[in-house]
């Protein structure tokens, strides 16, 4: 697809890939052009090893985005973005009541909306949001994992997480209870600004340095594909998807703080 039109403020690639080490994608993607300057668009992984995690996937990026659209525009896209994931999870939640095959279906979600430049992000689970800037890249989002709570505790290394038994032990998921917490994202992005959106058969064979000298001086479709060509050389024992967002206008917004002030800021977010 065209990474944008002529008129557009950003452009945009989603990929999903198999890997190299299963037999189907449990992984969902999706995207919505609303205008010029808006656009929403979500990564979910469904839950490996249960039934239906591929169908839990893809009713949560599906209903997200239907609920998006359906949601009045008058609204702050952060309330539309996180009134859409809620939808979504209740519908997974009650289809697996209904169908004893997915009674254990579940799938993380992220899905995040750029309005004139202003991110908004709602995020369960341990699919990542990065932000990159000035070739310096920071993981916007919290994995909520047995061995991210661990980092975070500082009780586990990064390193020692990333080779760790349980670091795809979920803490938190979509479907699994009738409400569930999410992490809401707000600020501000400038020119030039990239988003990396990715499941974590990416980033667990790219470390974050990795991906951003990966995408360096490429468009959005470009950086996509070279990502997950890059994994699936190194062997990716999971399915991947990543979505590459580049802010291409002026935002007159206020940067964002990037590095050791975000990382202290993200420690007061707030689960909603």
């Amino acid at each position: 697809m065209p990474e944008h039109e002529p008129d557009s403020a950003f452009d945009i690639a989603v990929l999903s890939d198999v890997g190299t080490n299963r037999p189907d994608n449990e992984d969902s993607c999706g995207h919505l052009i609303e205008s010029p300057d808006r656009v929403v668009f979500a990564v979910a992984d469904g839950m490996g090893g249960y039934e239906g995690g591929e169908v839990a996937s893809a009713m949560a990026v599906e209903t997200t985005l239907q609920a998006w659209r359906e949601s009045p525009p008058d609204w702050p896209a952060a309330k539309r973005l996180a009134r859409a994931v809620q939808q979504a999870n209740i519908e997974i939640h009650n289809r697996a009541i209904a169908v004893p095959e997915l009674r254990m279906m579940g799938t993380t979600l992220t899905a995040v909306a750029i309005d004139r430049g202003m991110l908004s992000a709602a995020h369960v689970g341990d699919c990542r949001l990065y932000l990159v800037r000035r070739h310096k890249i920071i993981q916007l989002t919290k994995d909520h994992t047995v061995t991210g709570e661990r980092v975070r505790m500082g009780l586990l290394s990064d390193d020692a997480a990333r080779f760790h038994p349980e670091r795809s032990m979920l803490t938190r998921n979509v479907g699994h209870e009738l409400i569930v917490s999410v992490d809401r994202i707000s600020m501000p992005l400038v020119r030039d600004d990239r988003l990396v959106l990715c499941s974590d058969g990416l980033y667990n064979v790219l470390r974050d340095a990795e991906i951003e000298f990966v995408i360096r001086e490429l468009g959005s479709t470009d950086a996509c594909k070279r990502l997950i060509d890059v994994a699936n050389e190194r062997g990716t024992a999971d399915n991947l998807t990543t979505v590459v967002f580049t802010m291409l206008a002026e935002t007159g917004l206020t940067p964002a703080p990037i590095g050791w002030r975000a990382k202290l800021l993200s420690l007061f977010r707030r689960s909603k």
